[in-house]
């Protein structure tokens, strides 16, 4: 079994589908990478999600990603009498760090490190944005306030501070547990929430140890001004829309979507577009018409992979989501009008024998009109490098580690199979054939495009590149 698409499909489970029967029929339905969003997760629940993914995985025969996404730090306001205050535009507001409940007048916020870096005219957002207020003053642990818009207030809702650095970390107490967590479980991935300098990613990295790879989700202004390096730091990157959407004003967020995306590709990591893709999905058993415009729209930018949240989490059609999601994507790729854009978004090769080897493979593939491109692999370096270019046949990626083969299924176009490593060239070139033929990809006669490095099996030594043609005679070969 194999996916016909380049593009890959990220779904997030919950109570509406963390179950055995309903994680395989996800992954049949398109799913190629399951989130746990640890905002909502116990560790016994991750455990148990966990170990389902991976029966499921051994089951079905296919490398299958499992991302953990930590929550980042949470700032709240406090307590609100009877739960209910009206602020109106115009009127003031004062938050401070006294605890006693707050009111139609004040409301505490137990946040020292929030009133460390406010100053007049920064800008706070209460409840995912919906009540803004604007600092006119600050002194001893208490900013008055302008209530620019107006709602009703009730406690522990969220606050965002748009325009500031906070002197926090990225992660948590609670962050640090579920990382140590997840990472010994045997995540693939680890999202980074709350990101808003490189330092953070570098920090997760540390205590991460090799052990997943690390995805920065881009959702602070802060982030943005720092992108390249943060990019630079991490394994792959995701376009979190919600978060972003509260703290930008919402006009910003698409074009700041294809900035991103194009800059992650450029580097060649990883770019996931999140949030709110198909959400009326969590209702409805169809999209509305702007949701597959929009789903579209990432698919034709080039994204390595569009995620669903609560549609499949909590939704009431899970499975249809991911098929929604699967038509899509099948749809846009095979429109006439794909390969031109695609081609258009290429970068330009960096100055690097892995990106030579990967660039010239593409190039030959056109060339020769190849069925596909063979990528032995180690680290997953070179499939990485080669998906950067964005060839329109298939990528077939040949690795001896089950790890690698796992993250691996998050980018852009890669086909995974976990194999023991070849020992000399012709057995290269005859696993290559046979392996293509095999999963459909080739037929016998057809041409194929094989990078490698010599010696075999060593990490980060791709200098091969290699036409072969596929065999077989009709027949399915026995693998080794």
């Amino acid at each position: 079994m194999h996916r016909d698409r380049k593009v890959k499909i990220l779904a997030t489970l919950g109570p509406a589908s963390a179950s055995p029967e309903m994680i395989r029929g996800l992954f049949l339905a398109g799913a190629d990478v399951f989130r746990i969003n640890m905002s909502h997760t116990s560790h016994e629940s991750a455990t148990e999600i966990y170990n389902m993914i991976r029966a499921a995985e051994a089951e079905l025969d296919r490398p299958i990603g499992i991302l953990a996404d930590l929550q980042g730090p949470k700032l709240r306001i406090g307590e609100v009498t009877d739960n209910c205050a009206v602020l109106t535009e115009g009127q003031s507001f004062v938050l401070d760090l006294e605890p006693q409940a707050g009111n139609a007048t004040r409301a505490p916020l137990p946040h020292p490190e929030i009133f460390a870096v406010l100053k007049p005219g920064s800008t706070l957002l209460i409840d995912d944005g919906r009540i803004r207020l604007n600092v006119v003053n600050m002194e001893n642990g208490r900013a008055e306030t302008i209530v620019i818009v107006g709602g009703t207030l009730s406690s522990r809702k969220g606050v965002n501070v748009p325009d500031v650095v906070l002197p926090l970390s990225a992660l948590s107490p609670k962050d640090r547990a579920d990382l140590e967590h997840v990472s010994k479980l045997g995540v693939d991935w680890i999202a980074l929430s709350f990101v808003q300098r490189y330092e953070d990613v570098e920090e997760a990295r540390r205590l991460i140890s090799g052990r997943a790879a690390v995805l920065a989700k881009i959702e602070k202004p802060s982030a943005l001004e720092d992108l390249t390096k943060i990019i630079e730091a991490s394994d792959a990157i995701m376009v979190a829309r919600g978060d972003l959407g509260v703290e930008l004003p919402v006009e910003h967020v698409p074009g700041w979507q294809k900035q991103i995306t194009r800059v992650a590709r450029a580097a060649g990591k990883p770019v996931v577009i999140a949030t709110q893709m198909l959400e009326s999905m969590i209702e409805a058993p169809i999209p509305t018409r702007a949701e597959v415009s929009d789903v579209a729209t990432a698919v034709y930018d080039g994204a390595d992979a569009i995620m669903l949240s609560a549609e499949s989490a909590s939704g009431k059609y899970p499975v249809a989501a991911v098929t929604m999601m699967n038509r899509i994507a099948c749809r846009v790729e095979s429109d006439p009008n794909y390969a031109s854009t695609v081609a258009g978004l290429r970068n330009p090769p960096q100055s690097t024998p892995a990106d030579a080897i990967a660039e010239a493979a593409h190039a030959v593939a056109d060339t020769v009109h190849a069925a596909a491109i063979v990528s032995y692999t180690n680290s997953g370096s070179t499939g990485l490098r080669v998906a950067r270019t964005r060839p329109l046949v298939p990528i077939i990626v040949l690795t001896s580690r089950i790890g690698t083969a796992r993250r691996l299924s998050l980018a852009w176009g890669l086909h995974c199979i976990c194999t023991v490593d070849v020992r000399d060239f012709h057995e290269m070139v005859d696993k290559a054939s046979r392996m293509v033929f095999q999963e459909r990809f080739a037929r016998s006669g057809q041409r194929i495009v094989i990078t490698a490095g010599v010696p075999f099996g060593t990490p980060g030594a791709t200098n091969v590149l290699h036409i072969a043609m596929v065999g077989g005679g009709g027949q399915r070969p026995e693998l080794p």
